[in-house]
């Protein structure tokens, strides 16, 4: 606001609001890494919207586009992976760079968005949706995906872990494997059976290593070329059906595959660890 000097008739600009930006509280000011976590909050909102009125909405007004419902399909997912990009470099920014005193609870309430809400409706929409699929089983699926994620993303803010590994599944790779369940379109029974495994590897104690370095390169790399494969199906490009599948089988192996190879290398650090101590003994 602008005062004038009755004196002078000057305008002069009270010192204190020309200060308000920068007397704002740590607390409110947004860093870049908030910046890509809204992103991510962003993409897991409209993957929602696209659910709904591409797949939804058409099959309870009785429309026949099934044209529609693909790309739709098709759009939620990519968003999905967008809000997956937007989380892996959310963490590497806030490392490189700073993050805001709210950047933890941010990110926890984004990832709850895109990775626990946005999945969970789109196995609740399938319900509802599929030839062979019960609604209410499918609800039941959906709030356990759900409250696995919410579980998960609690523990992760209260208990400390070992530098460099995540205990359970991560909520994203999570998200896109209970997704990849659905789309690969198997009998109802095995998908019900696949996604509440899922959930469990969520909140599970299993290790999962954290995307870093050659990883996150390699998961950069991977979630490109799922957006290629969803595009490729969209379009009905030639193969395309089937080359979605594949990347959905190799989804859903990876996400049980990476336990194993954990495990084993606990056991293998077990072993080594007796050894030693039983070397140690020896005179």
């Amino acid at each position: 606001m602008t005062v004038v000097d009755p004196e002078t008739q000057a305008g002069w600009v009270p010192e204190a609001e020309e200060d308000d930006a920068e007397d704002m509280p740590l607390s409110m000011r947004l860093s870049i890494a908030d910046t890509l976590t809204l992103g991510n909050a962003t993409c897991g909102f409209m993957a929602v919207y696209f659910t709904t009125t591409g797949i939804l909405i058409p099959h309870l007004t009785g429309s026949d586009e099934s044209g529609m419902a693909r790309h739709s399909a098709a759009t939620a997912v990519i968003l999905m992976l967008m809000a997956a990009v937007f989380d892996l470099f959310d963490g590497l920014v806030a490392r490189k760079l700073r993050s805001s005193p709210m950047g933890a609870e941010l990110d926890n309430l984004s990832d709850l968005i895109s990775f626990g809400l946005a999945p969970a409706y789109f196995v609740l929409v399938y319900g509802m949706v599929a030839d062979d699929a019960h609604q209410r089983v499918s609800a039941l699926a959906a709030i356990v995906v759900l409250l696995a994620v919410v579980l998960r993303l609690a523990r992760f803010s209260c208990v400390t872990l070992k530098d460099g590994m995540f205990q359970g599944m991560p909520s994203p790779f999570g998200a896109l494997t209970v997704v990849s369940i659905v789309l690969l379109e198997l009998p109802f029974v095995p998908t019900l059976l696949a996604i509440v495994g899922v959930a469990w590897l969520m909140v599970s104690r299993v290790e999962y290593p954290k995307p870093r370095g050659v990883l996150a390169v390699a998961m950069l790399s991977w979630i490109v070329s799922a957006m290629g494969l969803l595009a490729a199906w969209a379009f009905d490009a030639p193969g395309g059906q089937l080359l979605l599948q594949t990347g959905c089988a190799l989804q859903v192996v990876l996400g049980a595959v990476i336990p194993l190879f954990a495990t084993a290398r606990r056991v293998n650090t077990f072993r080594d660890n007796r050894r030693e101590s039983r070397a140690a003994q020896l005179p």
